[in-house]
């Protein structure tokens, strides 16, 4: 056989075989597993983060324990729940992740807004300004993943890719990061009696 005419038989598939998303199926799933592993490592920040800090506020403030116990135990509660790479595609797995997660966020709420009078309080301010930043990134982070996985999905649902995810890969669509149902409502802040 000679070089052209294996050219013209292997052409064709080669240029099947890009079409229909051979290469772009696996790197849009890697980066949505990459976006999911930053949310969780954004997390794993806070789990790591936050008791240290709160650790050092507790010495400053040891008549508040009520609420700070509230925090670590929220905390404990949410690090024990993990969504693998297998687990994006399962909407209940998703569901338990978001619901641990929304604890600790509302226990980190009631933690601020039990401390008005440790507003001066440097470590306090330090608190306050590490759980902004964290929250902000862990937004940033779903917010990444989300886009990351619709970027997948589409790429699984739209020809001539559809092809290659259903023949060569079985792809099933990842399910995006959504809050709780607790996130729907703003939550309330009262300082209580000021005088």
């Amino acid at each position: 056989m000679n070089r052209t005419r294996i050219l013209a038989i292997f052409a064709p598939i080669a240029l099947f075989l890009t079409a229909c998303g051979v290469n772009s199926i696996p790197t849009a799933e890697e980066t949505a597993k990459a976006r999911w592993a930053d949310v969780q490592n954004n997390y794993q920040r806070r789990t790591d983060l936050i008791p240290n800090l709160v650790a050092t506020v507790r010495a400053a403030a040891a008549q508040e324990r009520n609420v700070l116990r509230e925090v670590t135990e929220a905390r404990a509660s949410a690090s024990r729940i993990n969504v693998t790479g297998e687990q994006l595609t399962d909407p209940a797995a998703m569901n338990r992740f978001a619901e641990a997660q929304a604890r600790l966020t509302i226990s980190l709420q009631r933690l601020q807004e039990a401390y008005p009078e440790l507003r001066t309080n440097a470590n306090f301010q330090d608190l306050q300004s590490q759980i902004e930043g964290t929250e902000n990134r862990i937004t940033v982070a779903r917010r990444d993943y989300n886009a990351a996985v619709q970027a997948y999905n589409t790429e699984i649902r739209t020809f001539p890719s559809v092809i290659g995810a259903r023949v060569i890969y079985g792809s099933r669509p990842m399910a995006p990061y959504q809050a709780d149902q607790a996130a729907q409502r703003a939550p309330t802040v009262d300082f209580g009696n000021t005088q």
